[in-house]
């Protein structure tokens, strides 16, 4: 393995197909593409400056780095990239890419990141933008913590243990999503999605988990959380209270108590939900800007 160390490498396309490398306290600054089709490589303690550092890389491991703000759009069309121990500031980090792995890596600026990525697996990340996950598909997540609306988008076959999301509109239009021991607050979650699972989860939501097909709750606490289930198929148990439900169209809700509950015949057909509650303080047949 060729070693390269505490080089400063400037200039486009600096290491243009690397083979083999050892890159080790190093700086990479003004010029595109330095890492360009790429491979083999074990990168740590080095800096990143500029634009598109890992483009059609294969085989990757960095860690003890950092990716600066405008080492922009920084890993695309890789596979087989692990990274550790990280800093990226940079935004639009990772798209169309395979083979993912991030390990104790900080995202700070995480707008449009790991756009249409698959086999994804993160353990110790944290990331703040909007965004996140777009179409991304096959991802393990642990120890997650996001600020950054519109997240996962589009995703399918996501797993998701001990995160917090702050994220309204999170897991949109997704498919095949199961979130453990989380916390999530953000408006409109799960909209038009389907087989979503949450469980030991605690959620924050205004309209939360409607229009979803095949919607599993098991031992979840709904904080502040209203309107919640709009024409949803849901199997649903809740710990302590729901503030609002509003025409789910079948399955069964069950919830220590209801503050109000919305069933609209007009809507949805009110026998397909069964409602399983001790207290039900208040019940409507139509929502409140409708009468």
């Amino acid at each position: 393995m060729k070693e390269i160390n505490q080089q400063f490498l400037t200039g486009e396309r600096a290491l243009f197909q690397a083979r083999d490398c050892h890159i080790s306290y190093c700086t990479f600054a003004e010029g595109e593409s330095p890492l360009k089709e790429s491979s083999d490589l074990k990168i740590d303690n080095t800096l990143f400056k500029w634009k598109y550092p890992l483009w059609y890389s294969r085989n990757v491991e960095m860690k003890d780095s950092a990716l600066f703000d405008m080492a922009r759009a920084g890993i695309w069309y890789t596979e087989n990239i692990t990274i550790s121990d990280t800093i990226i500031e940079a935004p639009k980090a990772f798209r169309r890419s395979k083979g993912i792995k991030l390990y104790n890596v900080d995202m700070p600026n995480a707008s449009e990141t790991l756009w249409n990525c698959r086999e994804v697996e993160m353990d110790g990340v944290t990331a703040k933008g909007d965004y996140f996950a777009m179409n991304s598909t096959d991802m393990v997540l642990r120890n997650f913590q996001l600020v950054g609306n519109y997240s996962f988008d589009g995703g399918a076959n996501i797993e998701m243990h001990h995160s917090r999301l702050l994220s309204k509109d999170a897991f949109w239009n997704a498919d095949n999503v199961t979130v453990y021991d989380s916390f999530i607050s953000g408006e409109y979650l799960g909209w038009n999605s389907r087989n979503i699972t949450l469980i030991n989860c605690t959620i924050e939501s205004l309209q939360g988990m409607c229009y979803i097909d095949n919607l599993i709750m098991k031992n979840c606490r709904l904080l502040n959380t209203t309107l919640a289930f709009e024409y949803s198929q849901a199997d649903v148990e809740i710990i302590g209270s729901v503030d609002s439900v509003l025409n789910p169209k079948g399955g069964i809700i069950r919830a220590d108590r209801i503050g109000e509950l919305i069933m609209d015949g007009r809507k949805v057909k009110i026998d397909q939900t069964k409602i399983e509650a001790e207290e039900i303080v208040k019940r409507s047949d139509m929502a409140e800007w409708e009468r």
